[in-house]
């Protein structure tokens, strides 16, 4: 079968043949590869960035935004049947420490957890692939267009539903509120795909968004914010201290830039008892001053809460199809909108080196190539 291998540390990318996979065990799932989103940690791996091959292995089978179809279980398989829709989770635990043993790989405590496609396993992109049942989630027929916006998704579900936890365990009338995001006033700053999707979750549960970035305000991305019913903040000319004047504190931030300067900044925004989740990670090591005095006074003052937050678990991906069929529901084919860019397999070094001005999310199609 065809693969699309790295050689890590270089920028030696090349489509390979390897041996297809089969099911050796009664819990194993085999999926056929039909589509496989590009992001930025794809990019940088491609660049020579961080990444890592399988023990024993020169090359690297990249990709880990996935979505294909089950071809084959096993005899102890009952989550998933042959021709459903399903994605594989991404990481996979120390099989050492308790959150890995619970599948919680996304909490690993002793950090030598594996990746698929990104450290120490081959990924997705190529034509099948081969996993254990708990790693899998079913995705409904009515969703095969937008499937495969299910592993970014997941990212932003998870970071949601930490702040909203904190909040609701801290807060005394949060407990007494059926949804504590109803009504809240929301900052996503960085309207990518992760900021986009992350935006969309909160519409879903009802509050009030703005998103934040430095593109004119009739691109594609704060066009797609403003048909879900969000609002766009351009950057450039609303710095982030002028936003708690401008619009009102926000009772929740979801960082999604990665840019430090930002992310300190915006602080200034974020209401008294608010929350701020960082899922954005900065590349480069330079550094940053910030006034940390007027910073941990403000965080100690206003009982605030900063919280990062990475990966995701089974729970997250099931909860990104969940609010896919939703979004669905309510915005119908808009968000087929949010995959932009879309090339066949082939012609994967493109995709790889290609960043359009209305890029939002790219995915290369391994099914009838």
């Amino acid at each position: 079968m065809k693969a699309i291998c790295l050689t890590p540390g270089t920028k030696d990318l090349r489509l390979m043949d390897r041996p297809e996979p089969s099911i050796s065990a009664p819990d194993e799932v085999k999926v056929q590869v039909l589509r496989v989103g590009i992001c930025g940690t794809d990019r940088e791996e491609a660049a020579g960035g961080r990444a890592q091959a399988p023990q024993g292995q020169v090359d690297l089978i990249i990709g880990h935004e996935m979505f294909g179809q089950v071809v084959e279980v096993g005899s102890a398989v009952s989550r998933v049947h042959a021709g459903d829709y399903a994605v594989f989770t991404v990481r996979r635990g120390c099989g050492h420490c308790l959150p890995c043993l619970m599948n919680r790989s996304d909490m690993c405590q002793t950090g030598e957890y594996h990746e698929r496609g990104i450290w120490g396993m081959d990924g997705y992109q190529t034509e099948f692939v081969v996993d254990k049942e708990q790693y899998i989630v079913r995705v409904p027929p009515e969703l095969e267009p937008v499937g495969v916006l299910s592993e970014p998704l997941s990212v932003a579900e998870k970071a949601i539903d930490e702040a909203t936890r904190v909040q609701i365990a801290r807060l005394p009338d949060a407990a007494a509120t059926p949804d504590w995001l109803f009504g809240r006033k929301c900052l996503v700053a960085g309207m990518g795909p992760i900021g986009l999707l992350a935006a969309m979750i909160l519409r879903l549960r009802g509050a009030e968004v703005y998103g934040l970035d430095i593109v004119d305000a009739n691109s594609t991305r704060p066009q797609w914010l403003s048909a879900i019913g969000g609002r766009y903040i351009d950057g450039r000319k609303l710095t982030p201290d002028q936003v708690d004047d401008s619009l009102g504190a926000m009772d929740l931030i979801f960082e999604a830039t990665g840019v430090p300067s930002l992310a300190f900044n915006l602080l200034d925004a974020l209401s008294i008892n608010g929350v701020y989740v960082l899922t954005g990670i900065p590349g480069g090591n330079r550094p940053l001053q910030v006034p940390g005095a007027e910073l941990i006074r403000d965080l100690v003052l206003d009982n605030q809460v900063m919280v990062g937050s990475v990966n995701a678990a089974r729970d997250h991906f099931q909860m990104a199809v969940n609010d896919l069929e939703q979004a669905q529901r309510r915005w119908g084919s808009h968000l087929e909108k949010l995959i932009t860019q879309r090339y066949p397999y082939s012609e994967f070094a493109t995709s790889l080196s290609t960043h359009a001005e209305d890029e939002i999310k790219v995915v290369l199609d391994w099914k009838g190539n």
